[in-house]
């Protein structure tokens, strides 16, 4: 009875819950929190200093008994205790302004399409104790092709990539469901490690995830592209081990890039192949569509274009594709709960 007192004046809440970075959309507001997904933890104490932003600008510039980590890698949860404060933490933000003093709302969670049911219950179980009366999950191609506006419950193939930060979410839906999907774990992480990897072996450069993160922001490659672009690269050079700098260009970054550039695209042709011949035909004339922050590297829709000999489009703000899916689900649960992956204790969703 509490439970249904406090839902009444919670606000429920759409979540992409993120490797990078986490969402939050409040039902009849819209997007109302995008903060890095890192939690700022005094390891002597237990205590948590900060959440978000604040927590990743003490990535790599904390003392040792300070610890600036990600609670989710992959795609998934690693650290339990760590994520539910953190979506304590953010549930509790968008009610501070209202008198809810124990807010209960109904949550809808973004999660990678290749997880276990013991990860998918880590999820469940994290958000539950952070306070959610209610959680539906669904997976991430499906929520970021909702974000898109693909008529997804229609009986037509539609194609979505979404590379995230710590996975790559590739599928072909279709009458609210996924016909055929790959999730892999290469996105925006695996190319930070790329950037670092090659500023260690080409310059004898040892860089920060931030500084690679930069590099891949400003001026990240995957096609030949007209202007050549160039920027500073500042870290600790492996031979003297004094301070260095060197400039690196889009072409260098391109090489840097090249492996997990050649991963997603051969994981896109494999799900293309186990996909039925009908379904093929309406992603051709409808082409595949590009979400997520991943998808942000120049030339990448050029490139993945010529392997599949499709047509290829970014949707706009692809940064914000799952999100947004999860709030349209929120504003018409009882049409859209087909595309969920669970009900909550089989209840009747009003």
């Amino acid at each position: 009875m509490l439970n249904k007192i406090l839902g009444r004046i919670s606000k429920d809440i759409g979540i992409d819950l993120g490797t990078a970075n986490t969402l939050v959309y409040v039902k009849d507001k819209g997007i109302v929190i995008n903060e890095p997904s890192v939690v700022a933890v005094n390891k002597n104490t237990g205590q948590i200093l900060a959440i978000g932003k604040k927590a990743k600008r003490m990535v790599g510039r904390t003392p040792s008994h300070i610890v600036a980590s990600r609670p989710l890698v992959d795609g998934v949860v690693s650290d339990f205790e760590t994520t539910e404060q953190m979506l304590k933490y953010f549930i509790d933000r968008i009610h501070q302004d209202s008198f809810t003093f124990l807010p209960r709302p109904r949550v809808v969670i973004g999660i990678p399409s290749g997880v276990t049911e013991v990860e998918k219950k880590a999820v469940v179980d994290a958000a539950t104790n952070a306070g959610a009366r209610e959680v539906y999950l669904i997976d991430e191609p499906m929520a970021a092709s909702i974000g898109a506006r693909i008529p997804v419950q229609e009986a037509t193939g539609n194609m979505i990539v979404d590379i995230g930060g710590g996975t790559t979410e590739i599928a072909v839906v279709s009458l609210g469901g996924v016909v055929s999907a790959r999730s892999l774990r290469v996105a925006g992480d695996g190319m930070n490690e790329d950037i670092m990897r090659f500023a260690r072996d080409k310059f004898n450069l040892l860089i920060g995830e931030r500084t690679a993160e930069g590099v891949k922001i400003a001026i990240g490659s995957s096609h030949v592209e007209d202007k050549e672009l160039k920027m500073a690269m500042r870290g600790r050079d492996l031979i003297s081990g004094l301070p260095k700098e060197v400039q690196i260009t889009s072409s260098q970054t391109r090489e840097a890039l090249e492996r997990s550039v050649k991963l997603i695209i051969n994981a896109i042709k494999a799900t293309i192949e186990e996909t039925p011949p009908e379904l093929i035909g309406d992603i051709m004339s409808r082409g595949i569509v590009l979400a997520g922050g991943g998808t942000l590297i120049r030339g990448l829709d050029k490139l993945i274009s010529e392997h599949t000999e499709m047509p290829v489009k970014k949707m706009d703000d692809p940064l914000t594709a799952v999100v947004r899916g999860t709030g349209i689900i929120l504003e018409d649960l009882e049409n859209l709960k087909n595309v969920l992956t669970n009900i909550p204790n089989d209840k009747t969703l009003k």
